[in-house]
């Protein structure tokens, strides 16, 4: 007889293989022709995977292997199996890259990002870029890993904006696109770290667009992007970025919703409201990317700010969210953050607004929004619109609160961005749209009656999208 203690032997044995395996594997990729590592197969059911921070090797390889590699390149790449809430397989191709990315101290940092594509070959096939709002600082809620069969569910993790974003993503899937998810957060996860979201989302194209298996057109595949909140700060700020960082990418729409345009008057709102808690360790994601912010939390708070502070290191966006609302996070300082020039500075650096994207935009955001304020967005678009050449399409919806609008947004989004795909042109000037509800528009209402459709069939191993 088997008891349930050989079992959980036998497991972690198997575990302790396929981790002892996977720095040998890299260990081959790096010997590889550049750009072209070999593919490793997915894991055999029923093992689970690793969680990131048991899985260095795929998520955290040694500087030497990329060292000089150019921005985007990749890394290495495994097949993987994802599924509706770690459960339910979806009956698509995928694939996790690590790839070289830079961070914002221009220093060369590996990246990880899932690509997945319907069955089969679909010639020009466009790229569709989802910037999941993963709002969290444990590495365990990246989406890379969440998105797996087998992973620890969002329901245990706290990761519930991975799986209800997921089936945006499947809902691009069935439109026949190819699709890339990057853990723009990086390997620290630094939640709100925009600049650095916004490099780790272009060389997430630039890997995707180049890797083989995906059967894309390189730097001439059609990409368009899409974010919501959290997922709106690397959206945004890749479209700033693109024209310095990733010139030779073909994007050609972005579209973002509820957009922390200003992280300083999102952490204003926030004080003493039911935000601060997940506004709070947005700081603390920043303060990651950029030290002198952790220096000055570490001298300034008192001891019930580091006591939440050490709560919050390694949680994901519902418990984010749930611990320590309505705390008076400046209270817990003991100097004014919004008075001291190094906190200024760092804020000033994650601030939308350096450059206006080149590329047409569709932004919308709730007026009532009670966690990211209109205001900055509002400011935002305003300094767009100085640009003769800018191309946004700004909808304000005066019904929906910041939860609702992700759903109630995204259909209107991804059709959007479907026409940008097909070429239809937008022409050059801002136009702002000042809606009752996005709700009311019935040319979405379709959208999600094919999405339900997408996830039922998938249930039941249907394939998603289309190929030939």
């Amino acid at each position: 007889m088997v008891t349930p203690r050989k079992h959980a032997s036998k497991l972690l044995i198997a575990l302790a293989v396929v981790a002892a395996g996977l720095p040998f594997a890299l260990t081959g990729a790096a010997a590889a022709e550049p750009g072209t590592p070999p593919v490793q197969p997915a894991l055999p059911f029923p093992i689970p995977p690793l969680p990131p921070g048991f899985d260095p090797a795929f998520y955290r390889p040694a500087p030497q292997a990329y060292a000089n590699l150019a921005p985007g390149q990749l890394i290495a790449a495994r097949q993987v199996n994802v599924a509706n809430l770690s459960l339910i397989p979806v009956n698509v191709d995928a694939w996790q890259l690590s790839y070289r990315s830079t961070n914002t101290r221009d220093e060369p940092i590996a990246a990880v990002a899932t690509v997945l594509k319907p069955r089969g070959y679909m010639p020009d096939r466009p790229l569709f870029s989802y910037q999941i709002a993963e709002d969290s600082t444990g590495n365990y809620c990246m989406p890379s890993y969440q998105l797996q069969m087998g992973s620890i569910p969002a329901t245990i993790t706290g990761s519930v904006l991975v799986a209800g974003q997921f089936l945006e993503i499947q809902a691009a899937l069935a439109q026949g696109w190819a699709v890339v998810v990057p853990d723009h957060q990086g390997p620290d996860s630094a939640y709100a770290a925009g600049p650095l979201a916004g490099r780790i989302t272009l060389d997430g194209i630039r890997a995707a667009a180049n890797f083989d298996p995906m059967q894309l057109s390189g730097t001439a595949t059609r990409v368009g992007l899409m974010g919501y909140s959290g997922g709106a700060i690397a959206t945004g700020h890749a479209a700033e970025l693109k024209r310095s960082y990733a010139p030779e990418l073909n994007i050609v729409g972005v579209a973002e919703g509820g957009i922390p345009a200003d992280l300083s008057a999102a952490l204003r709102m926030a004080n003493g409201n039911l935000s601060a808690g997940l506004i709070f360790a947005g700081a603390m994601g920043v303060a990651r990317e950029y030290p002198e912010l952790r220096k000055f939390l570490d001298d300034n708070m008192n001891g019930l700010g580091k006591l939440m502070m050490a709560a919050k290191e390694q949680l994901c966006a519902s418990y984010q969210s749930i611990f320590f609302p309505f705390a008076d996070n400046i209270a817990m300082l003991g100097k004014n953050p919004f008075a001291d020039p190094t906190v200024l500075a760092v804020l000033d650096k994650t601030k939308m607004g350096k450059a206006v994207p080149d590329m047409p935009m569709f932004m919308y955001q709730s007026n009532p929004d009670w966690l990211i304020p209109v205001g900055p967005v509002n400011d935002l678009v305003g300094w767009y619109a100085q640009d003769p050449n800018a191309r946004v399409e700004y909808t304000r919806d005066h019904f929906s609160e910041h939860l609702t609008l992700d759903p109630i947004g995204a259909p209107r989004a991804l059709l959007w961005l479907k026409d940008r795909f097909t070429g239809l042109p937008v022409a050059p000037g801002v136009r702002t749209i000042d809606a009752g509800s996005m709700m009311l528009d019935p040319a979405t209402w379709q959208v999600w009656g094919e999405t339900v459709g997408t996830t039922l069939a998938a249930a039941f191993q249907q394939p998603i999208g289309s190929g030939r």
